[in-house]
């Protein structure tokens, strides 16, 4: 850690950032789901006249970087738009790894796409001994008819700024698989250019394609976005356990335990679990071999689909 870092968590929590407009359209979806590795005859999330054409779910996570143009961005300038959070000093941006994603969706993001306004919140600063977690809400509102989409929940590890004796912060949920065979297993083997596929949904972060960064910070070259597994098994939940109806695909939430390098193989595991009355759960983990790559994970699917007109 940088010599006197310290972080005055009163001023960085509750923070909200100056709302900001970001755009899409059904190109990017399709992009999206390409970059996280949907297969060519899953044409409803690749083909805008296929029945039933829409985004995956998770699409407005990639949303979190990108702006409302289609140009390349710089990766320090989207992370800290809005300006940076009052009580939390600079630090080395190369050095943020993703650690925990959710998704809550309020309501199905739209068929054509559109104009948002994403309004960033943050929720917590902690110290973690060796980084520091800062923990954010997204909520996404269209930018003409104020309807609340979805809410994203971040969690940014920020590696070698802990130690500032600052708090440790919440114990999260634990969704431990069950003691079963998983209701379902599959394979993600992700291509060398993988990584390079995802950049361009909007998260440029040069740690995710030039070597040079990926090793200054301690890999052996770059890896991959942990949205993009992440992604991936959004879709096989979609897929599997919703039938391929967005509509009833809820919420997620998963844990990014490891990176995972372009060209490795990501196996998944899904358990089928209770809820409530009206939905299920469903617990996830995905490994490189023995090695955890998302850990923790968990989505609710709705029983039935609910109607909408959006």
């Amino acid at each position: 850690m940088p010599e006197g870092f310290k972080v005055d968590v009163a001023k960085a929590v509750g923070h909200q950032s100056p709302a900001e407009i970001v755009a899409c359209t059904r190109r990017d979806y399709l992009l999206y789901a390409l970059s996280i590795g949907v297969p060519d005859t899953e044409l409803q999330w690749l083909y805008e006249n296929e029945p039933g054409f829409g985004p995956l779910p998770t699409y407005a996570l990639s949303l979190l970087l990108k702006s409302e143009h289609w140009d390349v961005n710089v990766f320090t300038e989207r992370f800290n738009s809005g300006g940076g959070i009052p009580g939390i000093p600079s630090y080395d941006p190369d050095r943020i790894v993703h650690g925990e994603q959710s998704l809550e969706v309020i309501h199905p993001f739209p068929v054509q796409g559109g104009r948002f306004k994403s309004v960033k919140t943050c929720t917590g600063v902690y110290d973690k001994g060796s980084g520091m977690v800062i923990d954010s809400i997204v909520d996404l509102y269209g930018e003409q008819d104020n309807v609340h989409y979805c809410r994203m929940g971040s969690k940014m590890f920020v590696r070698g700024y802990g130690g500032w004796d600052g708090p440790k912060g919440p114990k999260p949920p634990k969704y431990t698989p069950p003691d079963t065979a998983a209701d379902l297993s599959s394979d993600f083997a992700t291509n060398t250019n993988q990584a390079l596929l995802y950049r361009l949904c909007g998260d440029f972060n040069p740690l995710h394609a030039d070597p040079k960064v990926a090793q200054r910070v301690g890999f052996p070259r770059p890896i991959l976005h942990g949205l993009a597994s992440y992604g991936h098994s959004a879709a096989l939940i979609t897929k599997h356990f919703a039938n391929n109806q967005r509509e009833r695909f809820k919420s997620i939430t998963a844990r990014f335990a490891s990176p995972v390098l372009p060209g490795e193989v990501v196996h998944y595991d899904f358990w089928k679990v209770p809820h409530d009355a009206h939905s299920f759960g469903v617990v996830f983990v995905a490994k490189i071999g023995k090695r955890p790559v998302l850990t923790n994970g968990y989505a609710v699917i709705a029983n039935v689909a609910s109607p909408s007109k959006l």
